[in-house]
């Protein structure tokens, strides 16, 4: 609902570190509390059955990836001097994921698509997406196949990303900045890629935000129409129409959620 722009409740007048006053819109909880009053607490749970199946089928086609295409056993790293030459390992253990994640991706992002207008569905009122098989059956007939991909290359080019740059990152970083002299560089090393992957999908977030969108823009419902959004004719679209919104961003955080000053009416429902 955040990533689609639905801000039901207006700003409040907040203080920076600074003590400047600055527009703050409700975070996760006020956000939370606002729908259970209108839907009850079973409007909290809109979309989960498509997204449990989703997540579902994700883990089982990751797990027949790996089963079907087994990565060779790879000597052990350890030393220094060993980890400076292990960078064909990085890439070789990569390649392997990314075509796990690419695999995963394709089989689950139908019941993803689903799963997101489920959730939107709140901002209209609407219940045109009611069930997981009558959504499938209401997609392919409005839409065809191509209906259950929306979306789908932005969120593919996310997670290559996101992969690549998480693993070379942690792989330079171990091998290049953590000392092996020093006591706890075996710590920090295990460490590494925890943090570059939060680093690496704050970076990465516009991929999600503009899948998503995809995901439920021009599909019927009043989230993906005028006002929040215009009719995209492609993810490279919705791209350029949020940079120049400067809104690429909109969504990544739940809790300090600063309203821009210009953005500072939101449609009220």
């Amino acid at each position: 609902l955040l990533q689609v722009g639905h801000e039901p409740l207006p700003p409040i007048v907040g203080r920076n570190v600074l003590g400047r006053k600055v527009l703050y819109l409700p975070g996760f909880f006020t956000y939370a509390r606002h729908i259970v009053e209108v839907d009850g607490k079973r409007g909290l749970f809109r979309g989960l059955t498509p997204r449990l199946i989703s997540s579902t089928l994700s883990t089982i086609t990751r797990g027949s990836v790996k089963k079907a295409f087994p990565l060779e056993d790879m000597e052990h790293v350890s030393n220094k001097d060993d980890v400076k030459t292990s960078l064909r390992k990085v890439v070789k253990e990569t390649s392997h994921e990314m075509m796990m994640q690419c695999a995963s991706r394709l089989v689950s992002h139908p019941l993803h698509v689903i799963s997101m207008r489920c959730m939107v569905q709140f901002v209209g009122r609407e219940v045109k997406y009611s069930g997981v098989f009558s959504a499938i059956s209401r997609i392919f007939k409005e839409e065809g196949i191509l209906g259950f991909f929306v979306g789908l290359v932005p969120h593919i080019l996310g997670d290559v990303i996101f992969l690549w740059c998480c693993n070379l990152l942690a792989h330079f970083i171990n091998t290049y900045a953590v000392d092996d002299n020093f006591s706890q560089a075996s710590v920090i090393r295990s460490y590494t890629k925890f943090v570059m992957g939060i680093a690496v999908s704050m970076l990465t977030y516009p991929f999600v935000l503009v899948g998503d969108l995809m995901a439920v823009n021009n599909c019927g419902l009043r989230a993906g129409l005028p006002p929040y959004a215009p009719a995209f004719t492609s993810w490279i679209h919705c791209w350029r129409y949020l940079s120049a919104q400067g809104q690429l961003f909109r969504g990544s955080s739940l809790l300090f959620r600063r309203a821009p000053v210009p953005a500072a009416c939101f449609p009220i429902d």
